[in-house]
């Protein structure tokens, strides 16, 4: 008799899941166990491009052993004809006896009819096994389908004393050092999309790839909220829009001129709501993307775009990068009311605190 619970077994299916963070949209990165007297016997994730799904890889590395087994899956089974046939009708194939299944899939197509397809075939269905764990782990998936926005991750980076940059005309400051900058490219790796502002493509010039060693391959698409359609022809990410995609998000009246250009780089340029100061607006950005089928976000957007996400409830993770040095003036990291907000434990509660290198690493997570 096997020593470990459900609970264990499904926080490793979790574990094992979150390898296909930032490869798998438009599915959801799903993680499978098969396991036999208490022995793995298959495990599998979705895999690159939402094909296949993780069970029928987890069931296929089983093979026979999977007959009277129990399957552990982090997100109920498909019971829908896409592309593959449905993941519930592949379970009862293989002989699955039981299925311990994390939640209820959001998704009009399932939402329940995976699980009853399951019991109707004599599966015994466990549900809720860690179902806290998993919501977040789907959660971009969940917003995708019920909120039509994908999950956003914000990244800020900030002095000692708070700030985020110097004065106008200083020169670019490198707040963190080489530990925290590779976290940081492979949690970009973890997300479909990075997403910034036109203040911070015109100030930074940045290339907004990931660039750490084993996640070259990674390509997530890259977003500047542009509304006036500022970005210059020159910059890296226009210059490189055909090696790893870049996407404008744009005013109606933005300068034509200036889109024609950029579309002869590779820019992709969408037409999207803005305020009367010509600034995207940030929910229908975040529609436009889901709309994409996009369902997670790395924004490093900068301070106002930052504040600006915590304040409508958009933020759905914070990362805060604080270096070891502090800097005496220039532009605050957070504004004061978005600070008060993250420190808010009926809004945010702070899910990790640790060094990273000389750096400290705050992770805030949205109340759900």
């Amino acid at each position: 008799m096997s020593v470990f619970t459900d609970a264990d077994y499904m926080r490793a299916a979790l574990a094992y899941g979150r390898r296909g963070l930032g490869r798998t949209a438009e599915n959801p990165a799903v993680g499978a166990l098969v396991v036999r007297d208490g022995v793995i016997v298959g495990q599998g994730f979705t895999q690159d491009g939402g094909r296949p799904h993780a069970e029928p890889v987890a069931l296929a590395q089983a093979g026979g052993a999977a007959r009277g087994a129990t399957l552990y899956v982090t997100l109920e089974p498909c019971s829908h004809h896409g592309r593959t046939p449905p993941c519930a009708d592949a379970v009862v194939a293989a002989g699955i006896s039981r299925v311990v299944s994390a939640i209820e899939d959001p998704d009009a197509r399932v939402a329940g009819r995976g699980h009853a397809m399951l019991r109707a075939a004599g599966v015994e269905v466990v549900t809720g096994v860690c179902a806290d764990e998993a919501r977040r782990a789907n959660l971009g998936h969940i917003l995708r389908v019920t909120q039509q926005r994908p999950m956003v991750t914000l990244k800020l980076a900030e002095t000692l004393d708070g700030h985020a940059a110097g004065d106008q005309h200083d020169p670019r400051l490198a707040i963190t050092s080489a530990p925290a900058n590779a976290r940081t490219h492979v949690m970009r790796a973890m997300h479909d999309a990075i997403m910034i502002g036109i203040g911070t493509a015109m100030a930074d010039d940045p290339l907004m790839t990931v660039r750490a060693p084993g996640l070259e391959d990674r390509k997530p698409l890259r977003v500047v909220l542009d509304g006036k359609l500022q970005l210059p022809s020159r910059s890296r990410l226009a210059a490189s829009a055909r090696e790893t995609p870049v996407l404008a998000l744009a005013g109606e009246n933005a300068d034509g001129g200036r889109a024609r250009d950029l579309r002869a780089l590779g820019v992709a340029i969408e037409a999207v709501p803005c305020d009367a100061r010509d600034r995207v607006d940030l929910r229908a950005a975040l529609a436009a993307l889901a709309a994409r089928k996009i369902s997670r976000v790395f924004s490093e957007g900068g301070p106002r775009i930052g504040a600006e996400l915590i304040r409508r409830g958009l933020a759905d993770e914070v990362v805060l990068f604080t270096g070891p040095k502090p800097l005496r003036r220039g532009v605050p990291a957070l504004a004061a009311d978005a600070r008060e907000i993250l420190a808010d434990p009926a809004r945010y509660r702070l899910a990790e605190d640790r060094m990273i290198g000389a750096d400290r690493m705050r992770r805030y997570e949205r109340t759900l």
